[in-house]
């Protein structure tokens, strides 16, 4: 039996609640603008209108998996074209890689959907039990009426912010104004509940809870990123050489013989990740810079310059610790790394553009039927049976005439008509089975195989298409 002075330690400690402090400055300021922002673009992007026309839905940006197809205002994706949605994970991918190349973790620190409702969740948090000092008494501090009602408050404003979230995240896939009246009154489809209940437990732990721990734990980008990092990436650094030795300053006070940092904790007591930046670079600092808002408003009390705490480089701390000025931003921020994540970023969505401009409003796919390959007919003709797939693109039902190139000897037929015309609904795919036809004895007939073109018009247009396939004949 082991005793307990020899029982091996937990590796594992308990988690401090992080109570970040409330900060003034040029990054905080940025942080709530993009908040505002994101959460904007979130909640109120559903409920735009767009008209395509009394066949389509008027959301603006709607990704309908029932039939098939995502809206983004103008633009209409079908699913042979998911190629778009690739190229545009391809672009935030390599954007990803950019802006971490030349800032650091910035998408972590401003725009990370983890980052963007801690802040709101803090705010409120904020908003009932005051600042610091006084969330970290209350937390402390025994189960009272007052802790009660605070906390229970806390915990009713977070909910409210997290059902609006899961429910704000179903209306991207479903016209919003019908599915919010059938939510409300118990109509909806199981899955709509069940997707909100599942986003409003995550939104409310993650951004109420875990918070940091999220970051430091669950997300795989603090790992990721130190290979998109060199020694020319601007991060949040401490000047150690010019804040060391540390130490106190009394108000009135000189300091002789120590740097400029008076160890306030400023920086600490604002951080929402609990780290001490001072430390240097570390895998859970988000980059989110109210340490250098928090630092610089302690040296403007003290007199001190400012950017104790700032962006620079690797090579910017050598150049300065040896007395020489630093590279310029834009030297950081244009270098060949960044420019070849630019040149790729902008070469695949030059890509994109040009793709979603060359489509057809008309789509045709051909399918050789392969069983059996040809069939002879009573006349001794060859007859090769293939399926093409319509698709019509535009908001009006459209009427196709398909044929075959002009110089090429067969016949077409198509199943179920006398005519060559095929009628496809607005916005719909049809599969037509077409028959064509080689007389005997004729080139195509005796050919092991020929080329042949098919021809798709929309009548009472020019606007037209067409797709190569083989006539399989008998061969030699």
């Amino acid at each position: 039996m082991t005793s307990p002075d020899t029982e091996p330690k937990s590796l594992y400690a308990k988690r401090e609640p992080i109570f970040p402090r409330r900060v003034k400055g040029i990054f905080r300021n940025l942080k709530w603008w993009l908040m505002a922002f994101t959460l904007g673009i979130y909640y109120i992007t559903p409920w735009l209108r767009w008209d395509r026309g009394p066949s389509l839905s008027d959301q603006a940006v709607l990704v309908d998996i029932a039939n098939r197809r995502f809206f983004f205002f103008m633009i209409e994706i079908w699913p042979h074209e998911f190629y778009f949605v690739a190229g545009l994970l391809i672009m935030a991918g390599l954007g990803l890689f950019l802006f971490t190349s030349a800032a650091g973790r910035v998408w972590c620190g401003y725009a990370c959907p983890q980052t963007v409702w801690t802040d709101l969740f803090i705010l409120v948090e904020r908003w009932v039990e005051g600042d610091r000092n006084a969330r970290l008494r209350l937390h402390r501090s025994k189960w009272t009426g007052e802790k009660i009602r605070k906390t229970a408050t806390k915990w009713t404003a977070w909910l409210l912010i997290a059902i609006a979230t899961g429910g704000a995240w179903v209306f991207y896939f479903t016209d919003a104004p019908t599915l919010a009246k059938n939510l409300l009154i118990g109509q909806a489809h199981p899955v709509a509940y069940i997707t909100i209940l599942v986003l409003t437990a995550t939104t409310f732990f993650f951004g109420g809870f875990f918070r940091e721990q999220i970051c430091i734990y669950a997300c795989p980008w603090p790992r990721i990123q130190a290979a998109m990092i060199d020694e020319d990436t601007l991060t949040i650094n401490y000047r150690g050489w010019r804040g060391e030795p540390r130490g106190k300053l009394q108000k009135g006070e000189v300091a002789t013989g120590q740097g400029d940092c008076i160890d306030c904790m400023a920086c600490v007591n604002v951080c929402p990740m609990g780290i001490d930046i001072r430390d240097g670079q570390q895998m859970a600092c988000i980059t989110c810079g109210l340490c250098i808002d928090a630092c610089n408003d302690v040296m403007d009390r003290i007199g001190k310059p400012r950017d104790l705490i700032g962006y620079m480089a690797l090579t910017d701390e050598v150049a300065e610790k040896a007395g020489k000025a630093p590279k310029s931003v834009w030297k950081h921020v244009f270098r060949p790394r960044t420019v070849m994540y630019t040149v790729l970023w902008a070469g695949v969505g030059v890509a994109l553009v040009v793709a979603l401009f060359m489509r057809s409003d008309i789509d045709v796919n051909v399918t050789p039927v392969r069983n059996p390959t040809y069939v002879t007919l009573s006349d001794g003709s060859l007859r090769n049976t293939y399926d093409v797939r319509l698709l019509n693109k535009l908001g009006d039902d459209v009427l196709f005439h398909l044929s075959l190139t002009s110089e090429t000897p067969l016949r077409i037929a198509l199943e179920g008509t006398t005519d060559l015309k095929v009628l496809v609904n607005a916005n719909e795919q049809k599969t037509q089975r077409v028959y064509v036809t080689a007389a005997p004895g004729s080139e195509a007939a005796l050919a092991d195989r020929s080329e042949l073109r098919l021809w798709i018009e929309q009548v009472g247009t020019t606007s037209r298409v067409h797709h190569d396939t083989i006539f399989n004949g008998k061969g030699n």
